[in-house]
């Protein structure tokens, strides 16, 4: 099975086809070039571009 960690290695950013890396708490995926947060519930991530949070400076 895929670590969050792993996941962050296979899949990119669906909006700039970018590198994602995992959030602090390992509950999210992140695009520092978009600056979007992916959520990851239940172990799946959610990589709707429309469920994606804004990440704050």
């Amino acid at each position: 099975m895929l670590t969050n960690k792993d996941l962050a290695d296979i899949l990119a950013c669906p909006q700039c086809k970018g590198d994602l890396t995992l959030t602090e708490k390992g509950d999210g995926l992140s695009c520092m070039h978009c600056m979007l947060t992916y959520p990851i519930k239940d172990d799946i991530p959610i990589m709707i571009i429309e469920e994606a949070t804004p990440i704050r400076k």
